[in-house]
């Protein structure tokens, strides 16, 4: 039996949520990704995945450790993430980030990948090692 100072319940929880956080590194492998900005935050944790064009629909987030994965590459994509609290996005098909959004993302202290893969993709690798979407 268990004796330790947790119950049994709480050490499930920490768990499992232990075991959905990923460094951004392993999402910049997983994806062939290059990182764009924030080549030292690496080691950054993420919790989940929201995959969206539509910065309205990212707006309506309320939960922190998001990555943002999305074919928009504008700055109106940055300052959306940036009141979204969302430190780290993926663009994806071959979107090029231009030197105005890295300006922002760098005062932002936020992290920024460009992957060649579709959306459709992208996802698909993230949900095979288990990131959760945020609904």
């Amino acid at each position: 039996m268990y004796s330790g100072n947790f119950s049994l319940m709480s050490w499930f929880l920490w768990f499992v949520f232990q075991s959905r956080l990923m460094k951004i590194r392993e999402v910049a492998e997983l994806l062939s990704a290059r990182v764009v900005c924030g080549d030292d935050k690496l080691d950054h944790l993420i919790a989940y995945g929201f995959a969206s064009d539509l910065m309205s629909d990212v707006l309506t987030l309320e939960c922190e450790n998001v990555l943002l994965v999305t074919g928009l590459c504008n700055l109106q994509t940055i300052r959306t993430a940036e009141m979204a609290d969302i430190t780290c996005i993926v663009f994806v098909r071959n979107k090029i980030v231009s030197e105005d959004m890295l300006s922002v993302a760098q005062e932002n202290n936020m992290i920024l990948l460009e992957t060649s893969y579709s959306m459709y993709r992208t996802v698909g690798l993230l949900h095979t090692i288990n990131l959760p979407p945020v609904f």
